[in-house]
């Protein structure tokens, strides 16, 4: 036997509560009002994205650097992977850069590729952080580490405390840095080369150095053992006291000594520009061109982005700190 169902309440004016009879009443005004907030909530401590970047840093946040990698955001949606190339005043850099992200966006549909430069060039990395909001990875376009990935990037980073931003490495060395040096160097024709000359930008921070010098002996391993000769556009053209780095003419010297009168130059630069110009006139012999869009520099980019997110969620399983963003690796392998 059914029980009769009582007849509802009489609606109450909308301007005063509605008394709830049940718990069932209770409970579905809870969830109504549970959802409605949640809704307006942002995710697992995520603030919902502003419409204006802020001038200044938001209350409760240090102002002196970048705000925490949200793990949430992260594993939900890519970030926006930030291309930071240094700039030059050869209008063919831009042009070169341009096609590397472009290439970048089609072997990764879908993700957000920008452009900061550190100088010289449009849009500066300040201009290109202050339109973002949220999380982010900056890859440096650089191939070695030097002043510019330890302090200048970070400083930007720093500059930006709207920003949830991760450093990535530079670019080099690794063995795909390698494998776009060797295609350059066939390109130019220089397919069996007797000795290289690794031409680089060069910088007075010792890591640079040796991040260069390990790239030649991969380049070195990937020629099948050919003497590769790391050199620096900024060194003294005639050299200096011993341990100085050497300039591509007193590396072509010490080549010629060797009996190597016509070595090859592999380009060690992302874009062209003075330097690389500048070296690519000492050479005596075939000179490669800069890397640009070669597949292998973007596969390279992307594999930085990738590894500056891994490191960041390994350092967060091992409880870490992870308001370092520019320490997300600035230690090249």
């Amino acid at each position: 036997m059914k029980a009769s169902t009582p007849p509802p309440p009489p609606a109450a004016p909308s301007c005063t509560a509605v008394p709830f009879d049940s718990t069932a009443q209770l409970m579905t005004e809870i969830s109504t009002q549970l959802s409605d907030r949640l809704g307006r909530a942002g995710l697992r401590g995520l603030p919902p994205r502003p419409a204006a970047v802020p001038d200044g840093p938001r209350p409760g946040r240090a102002p002196d650097g970048p705000r925490p990698f949200p793990r949430a955001a992260a594993a939900r949606e890519a970030p926006p992977l930030v291309a930071v190339a240094h700039g030059s005043r050869d209008p063919a850099a831009l042009r070169t850069v341009t096609a590397l992200l472009e290439r970048i966006r089609r072997l990764r549909p879908g993700l957000v590729v920008r452009l900061g430069h550190i100088e010289l060039n449009a849009p500066l990395l300040p201009d290109t952080l202050a339109r973002l909001s949220g999380p982010a990875v900056a890859v440096p376009l650089l191939l070695a580490r030097g002043h510019h990935t330890g302090h200048d990037i970070p400083a930007a980073l720093a500059g930006a405390p709207h920003l949830a931003a991760l450093l990535a490495r530079p670019l080099g060395p690794h063995p795909l840095l390698a494998e776009a040096l060797h295609a350059r160097l066939e390109e130019a024709g220089a397919r069996r080369p007797s000795a290289v000359v690794l031409a680089a930008a060069g910088s007075r921070a010792p890591e640079s150095a040796a991040d260069t010098a390990r790239t030649a002996r991969l380049l070195s391993e990937r020629l099948g053992g050919v003497p590769v000769l790391p050199a620096y556009a900024s060194a003294p053209p005639e050299g200096g006291p011993p341990g100085t780095p050497l300039s591509v003419r007193a590396a072509l010297r010490d080549l010629a000594a060797r009996g190597h009168h016509r070595p090859a130059l592999a380009s060690c630069f992302t874009a062209p520009g003075r330097f690389a110009a500048q070296c690519a006139a000492a050479a005596p012999g075939p000179a490669a061109a800069p890397l640009g869009d070669h597949p292998a520099l973007a596969r390279l980019v992307l594999h930085r982005y990738d590894q500056a997110r891994a490191d960041d969620q390994a350092r967060a399983a091992r409880g870490g700190c992870d308001h370092d963003a520019a320490g997300a690796a600035t230690v090249a392998v």
